[in-house]
């Protein structure tokens, strides 16, 4: 292939639409913007929020509360749960619970909370504890192990 037999791909350049230029292009007069008002004329632009000049739904809504935005999301999952799925002995690891589908493929740390009972010793790593929860894997012969 040479420079010379280089061709534009059919259809991928239109002709830009000239509008406003004369009544025998059928587009001439209004220019398809209708007859009078904001948006007839040139250089009109109205918000995307704007609602005809009635009170804006921003504002309509009372405002209640505070939202730090600084809120922690957590994989969670009860004792119970830990006792079904694994057997005695066992290590339990964030990574070992996505593979046995019992929390999500979100990327966030791991609770362990106190919901349920357990009856084998497992080791646990997790970011964070409840009390219960740390106290209920204990009491069953387990490890409840902080990881940062």
């Amino acid at each position: 292939m040479r420079l010379h037999d280089i061709q534009i791909t059919p259809g991928s350049r239109k002709v830009r639409h000239r509008v406003g230029r004369g009544d025998g292009s059928g587009w001439g007069g209004t220019a398809g913007r209708g007859e009078k008002g904001q948006k007839s004329r040139t250089g009109s632009s109205i918000r995307h929020h704007f609602e005809g000049g009635q009170t804006p739904s921003f504002r309509r809504i009372p405002k209640r509360g505070f939202n730090s935005g600084i809120k922690e999301i957590f994989n969670v999952v009860n004792v119970d749960m830990l006792d079904k799925a694994f057997e005695a002995g066992a290590e339990v690891t964030s990574d070992i619970l996505r593979q046995k589908g019992l929390i999500g493929k979100a990327v966030a740390p791991l609770k362990i909370l106190g919901n349920g009972e357990i009856s084998k010793a497992l080791t646990v790593k997790a970011e964070k504890f409840s009390a219960t929860a740390k106290s209920k894997i204990e009491a069953a012969g387990g490890k409840a192990e902080e990881i940062a």
